[in-house]
């Protein structure tokens, strides 16, 4: 069997080869609307969940979702996170991964792999219009959402070619706040920065393995800060 860190080594390679190799071919299902739509089917053949919340994101929900499954299946929660996606190909899948499955709420976590250039050259308006796409997307089928802070990390192990990691995801950190307040009740941010940090630009080394991803005590903390804030919206 594989282990969980052999195959995190595996998946941070394959980004590095798409950043390199990927971009001169796409692929046919370059969003991966493929990766779920099983796992898609199944849930809409259950009974239906009113209190379902999905969480849209890359490789740090996906590995979230595989670290502390009792906690997503205790609370509600639906992982569609995949590995080395960027916000434009979630914006691609967001119907099929997200709309369709009727979810209560919806968490979007994105743009770790934008800032890293996974998929070209960081676009900080592009990003920051897939991220309102996806939010309107959502209101407009009258799901809750709320857009989460992008984790601290002040290098990409797998694209060190970055400059100014630090400055790039407090910028959009800054925005994405910003446009969350313009909602006022349907939209709301949540903040993980500052709980995973010590020194206001690396994750806190005893929450990652790797300075992108969080490792189980990671997670925790994270945990902690979502079930504050969805607390907060079952009071309202």
């Amino acid at each position: 069997m594989i282990s969980s860190n052999m195959k995190r080594l595996f998946l941070v390679f394959m980004a590095f080869w798409n950043i390199f190799f990927g971009n001169a071919i796409e692929p046919a299902d370059w969003a991966n609307k493929a990766r779920y739509e099983h796992d898609n089917r199944v849930l809409l053949s259950q009974e239906a969940d009113t209190n379902r919340i999905v969480l849209m994101g890359n490789s740090i929900t996906e590995f979230w979702f595989e670290t502390h499954p009792y906690f997503f299946m205790a609370n509600h929660l639906v992982g569609r996170g995949i590995s080395g996606q960027v916000s434009s190909q979630m914006l691609a899948r967001f119907r099929q991964d997200v709309i369709n499955l009727n979810p209560r709420i919806v968490v979007i976590n994105c743009s770790t792999n934008d800032i890293a250039e996974n998929n070209g050259p960081y676009d900080e308006d592009i990003t920051m219009d897939n991220i309102k796409s996806m939010t309107e997307l959502a209101l407009a089928h009258d799901i809750e959402v709320i857009l989460t802070s992008v984790l601290p990390c002040d290098e990409f192990c797998w694209n060190t070619s970055v400059r100014d990691v630090v400055g790039k995801i407090k910028r959009l950190n800054t925005r994405i706040e910003d446009y969350a307040a313009t909602y006022h009740q349907r939209v709301h941010y949540l903040d993980y920065f500052p709980s995973m940090t010590l020194d206001g630009k690396s994750m806190n080394k005893s929450f990652t393995d790797d300075g992108v991803h969080p490792n189980s005590k990671g997670y925790d903390m994270m945990e902690l800060k979502l079930k504050e804030m969805l607390t907060q919206l079952n009071r309202q």
